[in-house]
């Protein structure tokens, strides 16, 4: 695995929000770094990547509510458990549960496996809410996949809040998960 500190070469063997992520990035002249890599599938899979871009990736939950009137992208810690209750009291929607792929495709962009707060670059109605736990505002850096679950970035947090977000049109709402 390779660490690479500038743009892909060959954007054009990219996903569109692949390129579309990478060219945020670079329009807001965030520094970064990123590893192309096999399938990430679990955390478990991201041991190596972490490793090599000295962050741990975070677990990124699609979920909605019991109607699917209401979308939620989760950032938290890899390391946490989710349990449903906890977040549902936080936000007040009762009955959470994980969006469709379908969903998941309609409103970011993305496939199973490869959400990202960076498919947020589609969702230009603001249809997703962003909760992020705390545990990763005190991060320094943030480490996501770029919409495909073949590569991952690492760039500062405060990068990610104070540029990516605003750019974005996205705020988020802190959550506080124990993961007990």
């Amino acid at each position: 695995m390779t660490l690479h500190t500038t743009t892909p070469t060959d954007l054009s063997s990219r996903t569109e929000m692949e390129q579309r992520s990478f060219a945020l990035l670079e329009e807001l002249q965030i520094p970064y770094s990123y590893v192309d890599h096999a399938p990430a599938l679990t955390m478990e899979d991201c041991a190596e990547i972490d490793e090599v871009l000295g962050v741990k990736m975070c677990k990124n939950l699609v979920l909605c509510n019991r109607q699917k009137t209401d979308y939620y992208l989760l950032l938290m810690p890899g390391d946490k458990v989710f349990k449903t209750k906890e977040l549902s009291s936080q936000i007040n929607s009762a009955r959470l549960s994980f969006a469709s792929g379908e969903a998941m495709e309609e409103l970011l962009g993305v496939l199973p496996g490869s959400a990202s707060v960076l498919g947020l670059l589609k969702d230009t109605e603001g249809k997703v809410q962003l909760l992020i736990d705390k545990d990763l505002l005190c991060e320094e850096f943030f480490g996501c996949h770029p919409c495909k679950n073949t590569s991952s970035i690492r760039f500062s947090t405060e990068d990610l809040l104070n540029r990516v977000l605003p750019k974005l049109g996205h705020a988020y709402i802190a959550v506080e998960l124990r993961g007990e």
